[in-house]
């Protein structure tokens, strides 16, 4: 019977997860963090008088530093189908989902005066650049976590159909 399944190029194609790595979700987490690092560089790269020194920034940047460790983390753990940082790649997604709406915003929103006269502290093509990288980045993220379930359950399954015929 074990003849037979390792016939079928499925069969195959799952008996080899187990001893290859999930490559394509550990690199889409690491463009994941790429994305991140363009926001936050256009972001902390922008100069406007005192609207950046603020508790918000002070946050978004423990978020990122946060952000990019967790996500390096899970990029290893799911190269070993590990379900749980699969899961975790799915939160960092959302949560890049929500920061589109709010220092993005808030900065498109403001004006500083210098001089009595008013200029933007985010203009419309950087709003649409770092809404965009977070985008990016959370699609990213959310495929990675995606594909890193499928395939950590299927292996799983593939592995307790191994230990039921070996019993």
């Amino acid at each position: 019977m074990t003849a037979n399944r390792l016939d079928d190029p499925k069969v195959v194609k799952i008996d080899r997860m187990r001893y290859a790595k999930n490559t394509f979700s550990s690199r889409l987490t690491y463009l994941a963090i790429l994305f991140n690092v363009l926001y936050f560089v256009s972001i902390y790269e922008s100069d406007v008088g005192s609207w950046y020194y603020q508790i918000l920034i002070g946050g978004s940047i423990v978020y990122n530093l946060v952000f990019m460790l967790m996500t390096f983390l899970a990029s290893e753990g799911v190269k070993n189908y590990k379900l749980g940082y699969s899961v975790l790649l799915l939160v960092a997604g959302a949560g890049q989902i929500i920061r589109m709406f709010i220092l993005p915003r808030m900065a498109y929103a403001a004006t500083i005066t210098i001089k009595s006269v008013k200029y933007p502290v985010m203009d419309q093509s950087q709003l649409i650049w770092v809404i965009s990288c977070l985008a990016l980045s959370a699609a990213c993220c959310m495929v990675a976590g995606i594909v890193g379930i499928i395939r950590s359950r299927k292996l799983a399954a593939y592995n307790a159909s191994l230990e039921e015929m070996t019993a």
